[in-house]
């Protein structure tokens, strides 16, 4: 879990746009962010299996 002063950091409007960095929007992890859905790869799973997120299914061939 990432700790509360980064996530609130995180959240400020960064002073110059290069400083400004992808954490997950449900658990605030930085590392292994999808930037189209804005979650980290664990809650993208998580939420792809529970159905949640529209027009995502698991591949099987």
């Amino acid at each position: 879990m990432a700790r509360k002063a980064l996530i609130e950091k995180w959240k400020k409007q960064p002073k110059y746009k290069t400083r400004k960095y992808s954490r997950c929007k449900v658990c605030g992890r930085p590392r292994g962010v999808i930037r189209e859905f804005g979650l980290c790869r664990i809650c993208f799973r998580k939420m792809a299996l529970e159905g949640k997120l529209p027009g995502v299914k698991k591949a099987s061939w």
